[in-house]
């Protein structure tokens, strides 16, 4: 009698991601720089099925990591990107009983209103994990932890859902920063 094979939810993620997610052709990327395929990860992370598997397969990473919800209080990122990766991560969290925040970074704080560029619950003097959906040189990333560190948050890692393996790594370990990603090019087929 042969045993049921039951992919785990990262290999579920993969294969969404595989299906709904990998654009092949030339496409410019955020970074200027020119690519054979774009992995558009706002088809998977805003996704019924996936959005949820990319919150605990995310927070399974990070909780492997050292960065669980008993070590980090909010997770967040510059929007558009990190937007529905944080609130995943949020609900994954709220599903097992864990306390974990979000937050926005707006591109500008606004100006109208209380002025603010990180939206959200307030995390000054909080450890915070700094979040995208996918990184190719690591811009948005950076960005991000300018502004967390601006409103006196700990910065206690950072983490991408995909990793494309073109810099973004280097410079964030370069801050002193541990960089954290559960799905890399060889997972997607495009290494």
């Amino acid at each position: 009698m042969s045993a049921d094979f039951s992919p785990t939810p990262r290999e579920q993620l993969i294969e969404l991601i595989k299906e709904l997610a990998v654009v092949h052709g030339k496409v410019t990327l955020s970074s200027g720089r020119e690519a054979d395929y774009y992995v558009d990860l706002r088809r998977v992370s805003l996704h019924h099925r996936a959005a949820p598997l990319i919150g605990h397969v995310l927070l399974d990473h990070l909780e492997e990591a050292g960065l669980g919800t008993a070590e980090v209080d909010a997770v967040g990122g510059l929007t558009m990107g990190a937007d529905p990766i944080a609130a995943a991560l949020l609900h994954a969290a709220a599903s097992r009983g864990q306390d974990l925040d979000a937050f926005v970074i707006r591109k500008e704080a606004k100006a109208h209103g209380t002025g603010r560029r990180v939206e959200g619950p307030e995390i000054a003097g909080r450890r915070v994990v700094v979040v995208d959906d996918t990184t190719t040189t690591g811009g948005s990333l950076l960005q991000a932890i300018e502004a967390v560190r601006a409103e006196g948050a700990e910065v206690a890692g950072v983490a991408t859902l995909v990793d494309r393996d073109t810099g973004a790594k280097e410079k964030i370990e370069a801050l002193g920063l541990e960089y954290h990603f559960p799905i890399g090019l060889k997972d997607l087929g495009l290494s």
